[in-house]
């Protein structure tokens, strides 16, 4: 049986490096999938991983075209996710799009709009949508096991300075547990800015979700609040969640489903340009998600 053939485009963050690291640990699992080339804007990060796992640099992120089962896309500037995507949509094959999925709602939309149209099955997002407190959370929340949801708590980095796009670069991953936790629409958002933090009111209808980013500090944690009981507890973002969204993208290359539609895999786009509206102006913002 051939091996399915897949590419990851901008590989600087940590992503590339243990999705080739999970792997390679796991033939058994993954064994049928084979890396036939990286690409980074940043040389120096596709030739370590040609020095740890030997696979082949390339020259241009579009040079595999026609010739790959899957693509992997990395970059840790989300600016550069729908350019590298791009050209590889109208094969029609799945791709894993990193946090965040585009800086622009217009792009995220443009994105998933050519997907659907070429039948590209997409996952990715953030990997902390995995954890198991956000996934007891919301068993939790969805179940009504401490009666009706009062609100909840998320807690997680992010990083304002930074050369990958400012806040953009790291505040899905909060968005992300707030919307695997407590639903995947809040319908509106505010925000404000102290020292060194950003608090974010997530707007759900019957109850607030309160999300507080710490510049550079990551600790990852979450709280459910009911009328008769709480579920709250750290975060623990490690292995395990990499090995899960891996495990999800190998399912696409197999031929599954789509774990979720497209509104949802760009929801949270609308989500952060919500937020920065939000903080710029003071005033609660209204978001509307675009039916893709």
């Amino acid at each position: 049986m051939s091996r399915k053939k897949v590419v990851i485009l901008g590989c600087e963050n940590s992503h590339a490096h243990t999705f080739l690291k999970i792997m390679a640990d796991h033939p058994d699992l993954y064994g049928g999938i084979a890396v036939t080339g990286v690409y980074s804007g940043e040389p120096e990060s596709a030739a370590a991983l040609r020095g740890w796992f030997g696979v082949r640099v390339m020259d241009r992120f579009d040079e595999a075209v026609g010739e790959v089962d899957g693509v992997i896309v990395t970059a840790r500037y989300g600016g550069n996710h729908y350019r590298y995507a791009a050209p590889y949509l109208a094969s029609g094959v799945p791709m894993f799009i990193d946090k965040p999925i585009t800086v622009g709602t217009d792009e995220a939309v443009r994105l998933a709009a050519e997907a659907k149209a070429s039948g590209v099955r997409l996952t990715g997002g953030s990997s902390c949508r995995f954890a198991d407190t956000i996934a007891r959370i919301r068993e939790d929340r969805e179940g009504a096991r401490f009666g009706r949801t009062l609100g909840g708590l998320v807690r997680a980095p992010i990083s304002l300075e930074n050369a990958y796009g400012g806040f953009s670069f790291y505040c899905q991953h909060l968005i992300e547990m707030v919307m695997e936790a407590f639903g995947r629409f809040p319908r509106a958002v505010r925000a404000a800015r102290s020292v060194g933090t950003i608090t974010v009111l997530f707007r759900y209808g019957t109850f607030d979700v309160t999300g507080l980013y710490v510049d550079g500090n990551y600790r990852y944690y979450a709280a459910l609040f009911g009328d008769s009981g709480e579920t709250a507890g750290l975060c623990d973002i490690g292995q395990v969640c990499f090995d899960r969204e891996f495990a999800e993208f190998a399912r696409l290359l197999d031929g599954g489903p789509m774990p979720a539609s497209y509104t949802d895999f760009i929801a949270p786009v609308v989500v952060m340009n919500g937020i920065l509206s939000a903080l710029e102006n003071g005033e609660e913002v209204v978001l509307e998600y675009p039916e893709v």
